[in-house]
């Protein structure tokens, strides 16, 4: 992974000590909180429902043993013993007091963290695959590239105070696992004709208006990609709408301009910059690529252990992929354990990962968009004894890709934008659906919840997708079905008029009900059912005598 350099930790440093000074001056009341706002949002700080939250960076998903610890440390000493992973890669914690901010960045600082990029009108945190170089489809590990693009967009003085807030993702094979084509710009690694590049597209995003992101490059060599994406942010930065904050993402502007007007605007900005030179020269390039070499697997024939225990069997078929140097498996661990919030896990239980990778997985941990943790490392003669201690942690929950693996937004529990509850949903899920077999049966179905309509919990791409409304105070809930965040991205058609809190697990009932009704075989998943019948049986099976409709 990689490391910070003397400038990086003299950079992070200066803008700790910066940020002490203004969380100082709004505790002595010399700054209002309308001055101060934007000052904490260029610090990863939010004014939540309740408290403040803090969102740390976790670029392209990587940790360190010793990182993770620090969280941990952080989580016991400022907040409530527990952080929140997000859709995006980054952590939150939800109960911070504004006077520790400083101190805890500071902390953060000691294991190269920080919050920057994690919140404000600018380029966010850059995402990617959490099983980059992982995999033997991939035509090139795409986290040099996110790091060289996070070096470059990081305190650029043009992209800093943007129309609107900007997300890039960068994958580097076929398949999507960081939901690219729902991002402002996604970037996809291919090869064409012997030659590495990228794929290029812009304007994807959910929210109020879903979009999925349009193709705007076919091929471009990677010796141009920061004077592309410059381009693409200075037509965006030229164009874009400052006076309507729901019409200021680039998807807007894309959809308005259409994409082949905006293209010739990007590629007019492009040749007035393709003569300079790239940000970072060859040999700075050479180096980044160093840091994301993999550690000593020496390839063996080691084979999984076999144990005649039925947990650990469905742990390994349902959470355990092959890694690409024979003997080695990735062990993706579930935090969405039975009645426990999706995406959080405690102090003790980020200490004990910490350990857990330090002697399983080379001290590796990956964070997933899907609210899950991967180590990326370990041998297999090895996951029988790291079952044993996942098990204990309450983090052997076999579940990877099935109906209780939800996707949840923090949602009214925490979120002064929230209009409904989503963690409550999810917890209700998990409970109905517990059953390890009666989830094999249904097969692989994504259900994502959001608690308004900003989209977080990325209900949008939903295979079943769970939006919270307010309805005269009450809480309802409207589902869309057929969404998709992988490369086969799409947009859930909303089904109908929406579901109150007691009444939804029936109506999920009723549409797993149609899908295993219209199912051809065992192994058709929701999806390709839904797409081949369409949502019209589903609408007929959902409402027809449904005495619980709002």
């Amino acid at each position: 992974m990689y490391k910070y350099s003397d400038t990086d930790k003299k950079i992070i440093a200066s803008r700790v000590k910066q940020f002490e000074n203004q969380v100082n001056r709004r505790l002595e009341g010399k700054l209002t909180e309308e001055e101060f706002k934007p000052l904490r949002l260029m610090n990863g700080l939010y004014l939540q429902l309740h408290a403040y939250m803090l969102r740390i960076a976790i670029p392209y998903g990587e940790l360190s043993s010793k990182q993770l610890r620090k969280i941990a440390f952080i989580a016991d000493k400022y907040d409530r013993g527990y952080g929140h992973f997000t859709t995006r890669q980054n952590i939150q914690f939800n109960w911070p007091k504004l006077l520790d901010i400083p101190e805890i960045l500071r902390e953060l600082s000691l294991v190269e963290m920080h919050a920057i990029q994690t919140s404000g009108n600018c380029i966010r945190n850059i995402s990617s695959d959490h099983l980059a170089g992982l995999t033997l489809n991939e035509i090139e590990d795409p986290r040099p590239w996110c790091e060289i693009i996070r070096k470059w967009s990081t305190f650029h003085p043009e992209f800093s105070f943007l129309p609107r807030k900007f997300k890039i993702a960068v994958i580097g094979c076929t398949e999507d696992r960081a939901a690219m084509l729902v991002h402002d710009i996604g970037l996809r690694i291919i090869k064409r004709n012997n030659q590495v590049g990228f794929e290029v597209f812009v304007g994807g995003g959910q929210g109020r208006t879903p979009i999925i992101g349009k193709k705007i490059k076919d091929f471009l060599p990677k010796k141009d990609i920061l004077n592309y994406l410059e381009a693409i942010l200075t037509t965006y930065n030229q164009e874009g709408r400052r006076d309507n904050i729901y019409k200021a993402r680039i998807k807007i502007l894309v959809k308005e301009l259409g994409i082949e007007k905006f293209r010739s605007l990007v590629e007019e900005n492009f040749s007035k910059l393709s003569n300079k030179e790239l940000v970072i020269d060859d040999k700075s390039i050479e180096e980044i690529f160093g840091f994301f070499r993999l550690p000593p697997l020496k390839s063996n024939t080691n084979k999984i252990p076999f144990k005649n225990n039925q947990e650990y069997q469905n742990w390994i078929k349902q959470n355990v992929i092959p890694h690409k140097i024979q003997g080695y498996s990735i062990v993706q661990i579930s935090l969405k354990a039975p009645k426990k919030p999706p995406g959080d896990a405690t102090s003790n239980q980020m200490m004990a990962l910490a350990e857990i990778s330090e002697k399983f997985s080379f001290s590796e941990i990956r964070v997933t968009h899907e609210q899950n943790l991967v180590l990326p490392h370990v041998s297999n003669k090895e996951l029988f004894n790291l079952w044993n201690q996942l098990k204990i942690e309450n983090l052997a929950t076999p579940n990877l890709g099935l109906i209780t693996d939800t996707i949840c937004c923090p949602g009214m529990d925490y979120c002064a934008l929230a209009t409904a509850r989503s963690i409550p949903i999810s917890q209700k899920i998990s409970r109905h659906f517990n059953n390890y077999l009666k989830q094999k049966e249904i097969g692989d179905l994504k259900i994502k919840i959001s608690g308004c309509i900003n989209a977080c919990g990325h209900h949008h791409v939903g295979n079943i997708g769970i939006l919270g409304l307010d309805r005269k105070g009450q809480e309802f809930y409207q589902i869309t079905l057929g969404g998709s965040a992988k490369e086969d991205a799409a947009i859930g058609e909303i089904v109908g008029p929406s579901f109150s809190e007691n009444s939804l697990i029936d109506a999920i009932e009723k549409i797993l009900n149609t899908y295993k009704k219209h199912k051809r075989n065992k192994s058709e998943d929701f999806l390709t059912v839904f797409r081949r019948i369409g949502i019209k049986e589903f609408k007929k099976d959902l409402y027809d005598n449904f005495t619980k409709k709002a």
